[in-house]
């Protein structure tokens, strides 16, 4: 335990209080930083939500939110309560899941917490460690102690090393687009319980961090690792196909409004719509610029591969005239209350995927 800390990076002294069986590593352990202590970040455990009435009254509607439905049940995860939490331990539709934000890298990704590994079944419970590796959050599960990369669900140091989490779909969308397409639908309560969490809920304690033209934090990321093909603070979302990735920058998909693409084997549509704001900008949320939300869907229809184009607030494919929302949901036309099935994406900044996926495919606009 002794050798184990000492290779660990730790520039605060913070104190060491592991019972991880750090002798199964998928990495070099010099790439992690102790920053905190275990258990600072009050993590909210199956929290209390609120239907839409309240939301709409509780939240500023145009903040962005994690959106997951499964079996015709909604919820939403704000991001700035996530900034003060990073994760949820919770179920929906009896399935026990994992909504996880990292705001240092602004990634936002669902995990299922059943796991199978090395002829166990597992049902686990996380936490946030303390340690940061490429300026990402880095989670434990309290069944084994095992950390795991939040960007990439993957277990890299403990007895579950290798082991890998199930990505649950999701949409990073407004409060506003969460419940219009599901009315029904409720949101994270702001009554966590944890007072001065709940103080600082609508604060951005990430004054400006987005901004375009910076780096991320030099001591939590060294600025000479950025990768120059992407601004390192450019947004993107992620796909991937038999351990293939490709990415989409934010600032091309808000040019083309729709991006219909083929990666592998995949046929994806990307949509864009304006009016979420970034949760990384100004101090009161409210103030924050309008960066937009960005989705990825199948988009194969009663086995036609439909094409789209951005029409208004609204997203048309070609082949039916039909009419479509950014939440991948027909609400006019021959399609009318079909809903795209939802490709697995998250959101990142582009020096944090990058990071970890250096290999991957950026997509550039077409020539014209």
């Amino acid at each position: 335990m002794i050798q184990a800390s000492a290779q660990i990076q730790n520039p605060r002294d913070v104190v060491y209080d592991w019972d991880t069986d750090t002798t199964r590593s998928t990495i070099d352990l010099s790439e992690m930083i102790l920053v905190a202590p275990k258990g600072l970040f009050p993590i909210i455990d199956y929290p209390a939500f609120v239907a839409k009435k309240e939301g709409l009254q509780s939240f500023f509607e145009h903040e962005p939110v994690i959106s997951v439905a499964i079996e015709g049940k909604a919820k939403a995860y704000p991001l700035n309560m996530l900034t003060f939490h990073e994760m949820s331990n919770d179920t929906l539709a009896g399935i026990p899941i994992l909504p996880t934000y990292c705001p240092l890298c602004n990634s936002g990704i669902v995990y299922d917490r059943r796991l199978s590994f090395e002829g166990k079944d597992y049902l686990l419970e996380f936490e946030v460690s303390g340690f940061l590796r490429n300026s990402d959050m880095v989670m434990y599960d309290r069944q084994t102690e095992s950390w795991w990369q939040q960007l990439m669900g993957e277990a890299i140091v403990g007895e579950l090393a290798g082991a890998e989490l199930k990505i649950v779909p999701s949409l990073i969308i407004s409060v506003k687009e969460f419940f219009d397409r599901y009315p029904q639908g409720q949101i994270l309560s702001k009554e966590t319980g944890y007072e001065k969490a709940m103080e600082r809920y609508g604060s951005n304690p990430y004054y400006h961090y987005d901004s375009i033209s910076k780096n991320p934090y030099s001591r939590f990321f060294d600025e000479e690792n950025v990768d120059n093909r992407l601004p390192a603070m450019e947004r993107i979302v992620d796909i991937q196909d038999e351990g293939k990735y490709k990415i989409y920058p934010f600032s091309l998909i808000a040019k083309e409004g729709v991006i219909n693409d083929q990666f592998e084997s995949k046929h994806v549509v990307v949509f864009y719509q304006s009016g979420t704001v970034s949760n990384m900008d100004e101090k009161d949320i409210i103030q924050s610029k309008d960066v937009g939300s960005v989705t990825i869907f199948n988009p194969m229809v009663k086995g036609q591969i439909l094409t789209f184009r951005k029409k208004g607030d609204y997203f048309l494919d070609d082949q039916s005239k039909s009419r479509w929302d950014i939440t991948g949901k027909c609400f006019k036309g021959e399609h009318k209350g079909r809903q795209l099935m939802i490709e697995p994406h998250s959101n990142h900044f582009a020096f944090a995927w990058l990071a970890f996926y250096p290999e991957t495919d950026i997509y550039k606009a077409p020539q014209q």
